[in-house]
């Protein structure tokens, strides 16, 4: 119960729940009564619009245990963040994807193609972290990265020292070829779900492309596609019940 209400007090204190009205305000023109009503927060909206339009983050397809995978494609994040609009996109997109696990299913997975990353940003990395550690303490099931270049190995030696141990045990850096063979017991559909820019077919950027080849989704700034990702997110969930029956079905199998 003590978990519970510290995880509720940080969600109230970060602003968690508004964070999908940010979006659908960004969504929207910014002529309309509510934008000009509130032009400070047409302001977040935006930030908030611009961290998500990169790409760099988004949910797509589920593990053969039914957990939902976060890509995290370090090479679209930008060297100079916006760390406040950084985190508020880390906290949309981790509400999103938990909304849409299957029934039984509690955590998800994190694959990191951490080719050429930014230079590390102090501030950013330790913010993630607090979200990680006091909004979703028991979520995260395993982060994988690959490959394991100088920029990430700074990153953990950061990062570890401040981490529970329950959480640092979670982070997996391999090299590619291990990587690889992770990712084939580990995806739904095994190899077939590997992206091409892990080396596999999937294309994400079908649907995830690099900003300048994205369409703004409404009349607004937004042109990162979260509600398709959310409604595939979701028809994906279907498929693996489907495929795998249920959490407790699969369980006993």
């Amino acid at each position: 119960m003590e978990k519970l209400t510290h995880v509720m007090e940080w969600r109230e204190e970060a602003g968690a729940p508004e964070m999908e009205s940010l979006v659908r305000l960004a969504n929207g023109s910014e002529y309309s009564d509510e934008a000009k009503e509130n032009p400070e927060r047409l302001v977040k909206a935006k930030a908030l619009a611009a961290s998500l339009n990169n790409a760099s983050i988004y949910w797509h397809g589920f593990t053969k245990e039914g957990k939902p995978v976060l890509w995290i494609r370090c090479g679209r994040k930008p060297w100079y963040p916006n760390v406040d609009a950084e985190v508020n996109a880390l906290i949309l997109i981790a509400d999103a994807g938990i909304k849409c696990m299957p029934e039984g299913v509690t955590d998800f997975v994190v694959i990191s193609d951490s080719n050429s990353p930014p230079p590390p940003v102090p501030s950013f990395l330790i913010n993630v972290l607090k979200a990680l550690v006091r909004g979703y303490p028991d979520r995260l099931n395993m982060l994988l990265s690959a490959p394991v270049g100088s920029i990430i190995q700074f990153v953990m030696n950061l990062l570890m020292p401040l981490m529970p141990g329950r959480l640092a045990g979670k982070f997996l850096l391999k090299d590619m070829d291990n990587a690889t063979a992770i990712m084939k017991e580990l995806l739904m559909n095994g190899e077939e779900d590997i992206p091409t820019f892990l080396g596999g077919t999937a294309d994400h950027d079908e649907f995830y492309p690099e900003e300048y080849y994205s369409k703004n989704q409404g009349e607004g700034s937004l042109k990162f596609d979260y509600f398709g990702m959310i409604e595939r997110l979701k028809e994906n969930a279907k498929l693996w019940e489907e495929k795998f029956g249920k959490k407790e079905e699969a369980s006993e199998e």
